[in-house]
């Protein structure tokens, strides 16, 4: 018997403010972690590519090389975004 609590509720422990108790925070927090992962997975993304992306992209001007390279880093955006929702 649950002595008339509902299923799923949260009891406080302590006064002390929980992280959720201020959006702004969790905002900058949740950016910054999602930048991080942007910038490791890209980074990653960029040494694993059989080609060098940058050579491609600045001196060549390989337009299909910057397509791709736009599309990861928007594919990688939308993965981090989603997750951290």
């Amino acid at each position: 018997m649950h002595h008339g609590r509902r299923f799923g509720s949260v009891e406080r422990l302590d006064s002390k403010a929980l992280m959720t108790d201020y959006p702004v925070i969790n905002g900058i927090l949740f950016c910054g972690l999602g930048v991080i992962a942007f910038v490791v997975s890209f980074s990653l993304v960029v040494k694993l590519a059989p080609l060098d992306l940058w050579k491609q992209i600045a001196e060549e001007k390989n337009v299909a090389a910057a397509i791709l390279a736009g599309a990861v880093a928007l594919g990688l955006c939308w993965i981090i975004a989603a997750t951290m929702h």
